[in-house]
């Protein structure tokens, strides 16, 4: 998509870390923005330093009546929504299943899988009617790979976002509408004051990732290239492909045994 053609865009999770640095870099490239986000006092000291083309609505991603809401807010001021960035979620938790706390993995899937459906289900469908947009979904490395110790639960709401992303793109890229699968890894941001301001757990654990380099600018970078070149995912980090490699390998080692079986019995 041609982002000079879009007007407005709808950035969940968007008064911090990654979600801010999307709004920012959609603002200078002179889109208006609304900004969604669940904490009402940090989303209002966000407005503060940016002028009338950022607006903010406070949005629990999990409550559909209030993206109904939120959306019927944002585009009676800035018009249609051309770019939908799911982008809110919250961490993992860091237990293993056998010692997870059912309550915990049920608000994992909530806010980082059903959340971004709940934007779907709000605006692919305008999208669709009028032959333009484009859906970013941010997904995780840990929805290419569940390698890592601790985040199972993540791991399951980001593969999760990962086959609904693509299914969707499958669905509406013959109306012209384009869509994005962002797999970030570790950038420093407050997700985890985040998580615990919606009464999720915040632990230490093994296979943790480490600090890198790479910023939430720098991603939003990747996100406004990714959407002007109709990526369907955007890997921001390098050496991702050494551990998703072994899955992708057992994958097709078993699509072959099974060929060959098939083949032999032929």
């Amino acid at each position: 998509m041609d982002l000079s053609e879009a007007g407005h865009a709808f950035v969940t999770g968007g008064a911090s870390g990654i979600g801010l640095g999307i709004v920012d870099a959609m603002a200078r490239k002179g889109l208006k923005v609304t900004i969604a986000d669940i904490d009402a006092e940090h989303l209002a000291a966000v407005l503060a330093d940016r002028g009338g083309a950022v607006r903010g609505v406070v949005l629990d991603t999990r409550d559909r009546e209030g993206w109904a809401r939120a959306k019927a807010e944002a585009e009676g001021v800035f018009g249609p929504v051309d770019v939908l960035v799911n982008n809110a979620g919250i961490a993992p938790n860091g237990r293993e299943f056998a010692d997870m706390d059912p309550a915990s993995f049920d608000r994992i899937v909530a806010i980082n899988l059903t959340g971004i459906a709940n934007g779907v289900f709000t605006f692919a469908a305008d999208m669709r009617a009028r032959c333009k947009g484009h859906v970013v979904n941010t997904s995780s490395q840990a929805g290419l790979t569940a390698s890592v110790p601790g985040v199972g639960a993540y791991a399951v709401a980001k593969f999760g976002v990962t086959a609904l992303t693509e299914a969707l793109r499958q669905e509406m890229a013959p109306h012209g509408v384009g869509v994005s699968l962002l797999c970030p890894g570790y950038v420093a941001t407050n997700l985890a004051e985040n998580t615990r301001k919606v009464g999720g757990e915040i632990r230490q654990y093994a296979g943790a990732m480490p600090p890198s380099g790479v910023t939430a600018e720098h991603i939003a970078m990747m996100v406004l290239a990714g959407i002007e070149a109709d990526e369907p995912c955007i890997v921001t980090h390098a050496r991702v492909w050494r551990s998703v490699e072994p899955r992708f390998t057992a994958i097709r080692a078993a699509c072959e045994r099974r060929d060959a079986v098939q083949g032999a019995a032929a």
